[in-house]
């Protein structure tokens, strides 16, 4: 029977088991807006998807790129390649994410293969035409004309009619201006360029601009100004409008952090000290914002991987979060792209039509977020009446054992006597012998008026000892209770010493610990690793400027006027 209850509660979990193994749809939109699926599971790592990328381009420079997902509250992310992807989708099933460049190569002209040099044009036309890359009329005549060249090839009069370029949207503000000059280089200048050649040129100019290779961050300043921050190959930069206001070098930059909506970049700058602060609209905003500068960091100042540690975002009291970047790092990239000895991949490019289809997609302003209505996986009607029918046959079964253990009678089991029925003699069928029974003595005995008298006094006696020993016993249980009653006060007296004493206690441990070790960072010049990194922390530099330097000056003051008034007397 056992056997059989525990085989149909096999059979009622099996549902569960299976959706361990469910297989999940992942659609992934690549840089010219078309699409690839693949099923995962639960426990699929995100380097799983990004490497069934790479293989369907058959790319091996792979390490510029990545993908990247928005959450249900409209926060992007890059998807961490050692971590399953199911645990950082927070979104709806099916998933959909996004194939972008991650980290843009400092020098394109390193770039060993064309397809990656193509998939990083891709990514710079995309740059272009949602405004993150911000370049000058002149610039931005070039580039148009690079891309034109690249999807047309040479200008044919017979072919392209006078206003041929309005049918490129390259550019938010494309301006009829605009247009003219980038016909006239394309015209003139770009005749003859394959289309890998122009996109060459045009990956050379991109990245002597300003803002090549900048995801904008939006967040706002200490005064409230809005600015944008982002990361590149050379450093940490700001933006205000279409001014960078702000560049700091890598090798410059010491840490990172965030608290809340607060970021921080601490660094050196002109051989003094600059901590930068900005305000983010979410606190997830400010964490994705930290993660991106600690891996551009990471990718582009460390000479090797090994050399990579993990950073916390960590204050002096409290762990924060924790994270690393686990890649390869630029220089290893660099080095692993010159080692690269196979045939170089077909490259398939997209024509006009297809060109222009795809910008026309981009016009719409929910381009992430565009998909069909997603619906929850539900479970066949089938499995759902075969889990109900398996699991009323599980409790029928444990019902009915329970009833027969219940109901089944144990004479060895049973701790009381076996009753005496009153009908075959009841205690006098105890007692019964051949002589005179006790019960007939005692009926004589009780006859005799002697023994009654006897029996009365004793009967008195015993009362007036009652009522003496019931006045004693409430009297103590008097004086008990009030003994008690002082006892809890007393307790309830203790323990309310002993709390403030433990606390007190508690107080001083912390002042002999805390005090010593302010006195330590605020007044010695040790130069410990420890004590120099604290000491470089906006909160411990606004402790040190605000708080600590008035009270030194306050009790120095009072001091001196205390030992002048002593001498004076």
């Amino acid at each position: 029977m056992y056997a059989c209850v525990r085989m149909k509660m096999l059979r009622f979990r099996s549902p569960s088991l299976r959706s361990l193994d469910q297989e999940i749809l992942c659609t992934i939109r690549l840089l010219d807006d078309s699409e690839i699926s693949c099923s995962i599971q639960r426990d699929t790592k995100g380097q799983f998807l990004l490497d069934h990328v790479c293989n369907h381009y058959n790319l091996l420079e792979k390490d510029y790129f990545g993908i990247r997902y928005v959450d249900p509250e409209k926060q992007r992310h890059w998807l961490e390649p050692n971590k399953p992807v199911v645990r950082q989708m927070k979104s709806l099933q099916p998933y959909t994410m996004c194939f972008r460049v991650k980290f843009y190569p400092h020098e394109p002209m390193k770039i060993k293969e064309e397809l990656t040099r193509y998939l990083l044009y891709l990514q710079l036309k995309r740059d272009i035409y949602h405004g993150r890359l911000l370049c000058p009329f002149a610039e931005a005549a070039y580039l148009g004309a690079c891309i034109v060249q690249a999807e047309l090839g040479d200008y044919d009069p017979e072919e392209h009619p006078s206003d041929y370029i309005r049918d490129f949207k390259l550019f938010p503000k494309q301006s009829p201006k605009l247009e003219r000059k980038i016909m006239e280089i394309h015209k003139n200048e770009l005749r003859g360029q394959c289309a890998a050649l122009a996109e060459l040129n045009m990956l050379q100019r991109a990245h002597s601009l300003e803002t090549y290779g900048v995801d904008p961050h939006p967040c706002k300043d200490f005064t409230g100004s809005t600015a944008f921050l982002g990361f590149t190959a050379t450093g940490f930069v700001v933006f205000q409008g279409n001014k960078r206001i702000h560049l700091l070098k890598w090798l410059d930059v010491s840490k990172l952090k965030f608290e809340g909506k607060t970021f921080y970049v601490i660094g050196i700058q002109k051989e003094k000290k600059l901590v930068l602060t900005f305000h983010t609209s979410t606190p997830a905003a400010c964490k994705h914002l930290w993660k991106c500068g600690v891996e551009n960091q990471a990718f582009y100042k460390c000479a090797k991987s090994s050399q990579i540690k993990t950073v916390s975002s960590s204050n002096i009291f409290f762990k924060g979060s924790r994270f690393r970047y686990s890649g390869r790092v630029a220089k290893e990239v660099i080095e692993a792209s010159s080692k690269i000895q196979r045939e170089p991949p077909e490259v398939h490019r997209y024509g006009r039509s297809l060109t222009n289809r795809s910008y026309n997609s981009l016009s719409h302003k929910n381009l992430i977020m565009n998909m069909e209505p997603l619906v929850p996986a539900m479970p066949s009607t089938n499995e759902y009446e075969e889990t109900v029918t398996d699991n009323g046959r599980v409790l029928l079964t444990l019902h009915t054992v329970l009833y027969t253990h219940r109901h089944t009678h144990v004479p060895c089991a049973s701790m009381l006597p076996t009753p005496v029925d009153d009908s075959q003699g009841g205690v006098d069928l105890l007692f019964s012998s051949p002589v005179q029974s006790p019960a007939r003595l005692l009926r004589e005995l009780h006859a005799d008026p002697d023994i009654q008298a006897q029996l009365e006094a004793e009967r008195e006696r015993d009362r007036a000892y009652e009522r003496t020993r019931q006045a004693a016993r409430s009297r103590m249980s008097g004086v008990l209770t009030s003994s008690l009653r002082l006892l809890s006060s007393n307790e309830r007296l203790n323990a309310c010493v002993l709390s403030v004493a433990r606390f007190v206690a508690a107080v001083m441990g912390v002042l002999l610990v805390t005090v010593p070790t302010l006195l330590l960072l605020l007044e010695s010049d040790i130069d410990v690793s420890f004590l120099h990194e604290i000491r470089q922390t906006p909160e411990f530099e606004q402790f040190h400027y605000e708080y600590y330097c008035p009270l030194r000056r306050w009790i120095l003051c009072k001091i001196s006027m205390a030992m002048e008034n002593l001498w004076s007397d």
